[in-house]
């Protein structure tokens, strides 16, 4: 069986590419490697497939795991015969020193992580594939093996774009991790020329590119222009993504996990490896296709995000900014509102994440339904600051998924809404996205002031991480409830 699924390779070829390959009989191990890749590559596509549907989520995470664990088992049978014999005790140690010391930090961050802490982690993480790209390609440029030695300077084309991609996402992600974490400012960086800084920075990598790629092996010139190319990909990197603001930080990380795909698929061909090829490919393409649609969601182009985005930290509206009184509401006035109310609708911003409110509302939706009462939930495509964010808080709390609504399935429903409740959420809901010269002019967003009566769960009267001021908070049929979200949905479930 394994014969017939490799046929289309040369057995010489086979032989080339994995030098170790005949200490076992026949080349049985190339084979093994060959069909365990592309096991692991169906695995991982039907991964992608099950985690776009909560149904489906568990299965589709078990199948990336599955495809992961068969990746690693041929990799490493890979790598210990391809070793001569007295050096596989050696690498066997070294492989095993390794994936012992990254178990026990992921598991560690795997416990301890919040969920609010999911973003920042996650762009953390990327920023480790980008690193892995650069050293792959300083490695595959230093230490070619004899089949890279023949592609000449296709090979060398491959190195100098898999360290270009690998430095940008790992300055890039590093500086979203910080944004994220709130350990620098939100706002984004305007330095003067900002375009055509960046314009000037790969123009000067096109010519180092061509200079680079024009050297025949290791050469003075060579490494030169590689390190200093990778030099301007850092810079590039921190200055692309300090340039975004805070409104357009979900789609950082989307893009930023994009090119993280690409950098993967870089190292895959600098490798040699067809399953990492194929994996990042995924992973890029996926991560570009996410970003379209989450600036489809906020009718913004992915160039204009690039070329800075709007946005900040959330300060304090000032006085100017207010366009009318607000009205304030207590906990049990929304009990009695939600005890009357026959329709009943929930917009979870990344407030209700940061309050961790998602088990209380959970609570108070059962409560509700058990007396009658219809409860769905709105979902904007980037509420809170992680694609998909609220759905997996929400999932989290046992909130069935048949009441969980994208934003499109109910944007023409609120009409007939009797109360929404505004959890966290402030520029997903936020009119002014109607109104021609704001920041936000033209972004979808949930129209919860078409509902008979609005309740916002806020600490205070801050602006939201797009840093834009919501008229919603001074419409008529609107109330705030302020307070910790968490305690404000005990409160109302205690006077129910």
């Amino acid at each position: 069986m394994f014969t017939n699924l490799v046929t289309p390779f040369p057995q010489d070829l086979m032989s080339a590419e994995i030098p170790g390959a005949d200490l076992l009989s026949g080349g049985f191990v190339s084979h093994f490697v060959v069909f365990a890749y592309i096991v692991a590559a169906i695995f991982f596509i039907l991964a992608l497939a099950g985690l776009s549907r909560h149904e489906t989520a568990q299965r589709g995470n078990n199948s990336g795991i599955i495809g992961m664990a068969i990746a690693l088992v041929a990799t490493i049978v890979l790598a210990l015969t391809s070793q001569p014999a007295r050096g596989v005790v050696v690498t066997a140690i070294l492989i095993a020193l390794a994936m012992s010391i990254g178990a026990v930090i992921g598991i560690w961050k795997a416990r301890n992580v919040q969920m609010t802490g999911m973003p920042e982690l996650i762009a953390l993480l990327h920023s480790f594939v980008g690193l892995a790209a650069v050293l792959v390609g300083f490695n595959s440029y230093l230490a070619p093996d004899a089949n890279a030695l023949l592609l000449g300077g296709f090979h060398l084309g491959e190195v100098f774009l898999g360290i270009f991609i690998g430095a940008v996402t790992l300055t890039g992600s590093i500086i979203a991790y910080l944004k994220l974490s709130a350990k620098i400012s939100g706002a984004p960086l305007m330095l003067p020329g900002r375009n055509w800084i960046n314009l000037a920075a790969i123009v000067v990598c096109l010519i180092l590119m061509v200079l680079f790629v024009r050297q025949d092996g290791f050469t003075g010139v060579g490494i030169a222009a590689l390190i200093i190319m990778t030099l301007i990909a850092l810079a590039l990197g921190v200055h692309l993504v300090a340039a975004i603001g805070g409104g357009d930080m979900p789609v950082v990380v989307s893009m930023l996990n994009s090119y993280s795909g690409w950098a993967a698929a870089a190292a895959g061909f600098m490798l040699n490896n067809d399953l990492l090829i194929i994996t990042g490919a995924l992973v890029g393409s996926s991560g570009a296709y996410l970003s379209y649609i989450m600036c489809k969601a906020m009718n913004r182009s992915f160039i204009s995000v690039i070329l800075g985005g709007f946005g900040s930290t959330g300060a304090t509206a000032s006085a100017s900014d207010e366009t009318g009184e607000y009205r304030e509401i207590d906990a049990a006035r929304v009990a009695e509102m939600l005890t009357d109310a026959q329709h009943v609708m929930i917009t979870p911003g990344y407030g209700m994440a940061v309050a961790q409110a998602q088990y209380p509302v959970a609570d108070l939706t059962k409560r509700l339904r058990e007396a009658g009462v219809d409860v769905r939930f709105g979902i904007h495509p980037v509420a809170g600051r992680l694609p998909g964010h609220m759905n997996v808080l929400l999932a989290e709390a046992k909130v069935p998924y048949d009441i969980v609504m994208e934003m499109d399935e109910v944007n023409d429903d609120f009409g007939d809404v009797d109360v929404v409740l505004v959890i966290g959420a402030n520029d997903t809901v936020n009119p002014a996205a109607e109104q021609p010269g704001s920041p936000i002019a033209g972004m979808p967003v949930l129209k919860v002031w078409d509902a008979h009566d609005v309740i916002v769960f806020k600490r205070s009267m801050a602006t939201g991480y797009a840093g834009v001021q919501n008229p919603l908070f001074f419409k008529d049929n609107t109330h705030m409830l302020f307070g910790d979200a968490k305690a404000s949905v005990e409160a109302i479930i205690s006077a129910l």
